[in-house]
């Protein structure tokens, strides 16, 4: 009977080691990385995440079984903004896609493929398949725009959730602004300047010289059939 016991104490021991063992295998550890120069971060998939570089100031990760698209639209200073079309056009390919609340994030689910026909996810060189679970976030106070997508649902709103938003730009658009009145400002300053410098009465005299006819009389003239002209 003893015997019988410790077998059953052995083997709920071997079953508990074996979850652990199991939950430490299966975890996944994270690493912080800046979106944006000293400024927002979100947490990675640790020693797996590589950055696939920057297209026109739209920025790539991909991982084992998920891919990280970020975009600053005040980073990108360019008047015509080539990877915000992208970016965008990802964003509604995703949006098609099968819509999801989980933990309180919006989620769509697509097919892997859907994402690497994208012209932008041209540069990895890497082949997912299956279902992608994807995130879109956006910020308008630090103009970030994120887009998560991997094939573990769970990893991707532990990102969502571990973003940390800070503005390092400046707002492009009060700086255009800005520069907008400037300008206005100097052109009424000088027309101003001008108005104020130039002597009408040697422009009228040089017109009359020039046509031969007197504007005073022309003025009264005009004046007996249409009234009092007010100049």
């Amino acid at each position: 009977m003893e015997n019988k016991k410790i077998i059953i104490i052995a083997i709920i021991l071997l079953i508990i080691i074996a979850g652990v063992i199991l939950v430490i295998l299966t975890s996944v550890n994270y690493e912080r990385i800046d979106i944006t120069p000293n400024g927002t971060t979100i947490e990675v998939p640790a020693n797996q995440t590589k950055y696939d570089g920057n297209i026109q100031h739209a920025k790539i990760w991909n991982w084992n079984n998920g891919i990280l698209v970020t975009y600053n639209s005040n980073e990108n200073k360019n008047i015509i903004k080539v990877s915000e079309l992208g970016f965008n056009t990802l964003n509604d390919v995703i949006k098609n896609g099968e819509k999801q609340n989980i933990d309180g994030f919006t989620c769509y689910v697509i097919n892997a493929d859907e994402i690497l026909a994208i012209h932008i996810f041209d540069i990895i060189k890497v082949n997912y398949i299956g279902k992608f679970y994807c995130i879109p976030l956006s910020n308008e106070t630090s103009h970030d725009n994120i887009i998560i997508c991997c094939n573990d649902k769970n990893m991707a709103v532990h990102m969502a959730k571990s973003v940390q938003y800070k503005n390092v730009f400046p707002d492009s658009n009060n700086d255009t602004l800005s520069t907008v009145k400037n300008m206005t400002g100097d052109l009424r300053s000088k027309v101003n300047d001008y108005a104020n410098n130039t002597n009408l009465s040697n422009i009228k005299s040089k017109v009359e010289e020039e046509t031969g006819i007197n504007l005073d009389d022309a003025k009264s003239k005009i004046e007996q059939y249409t009234g009092k002209l007010p100049i």
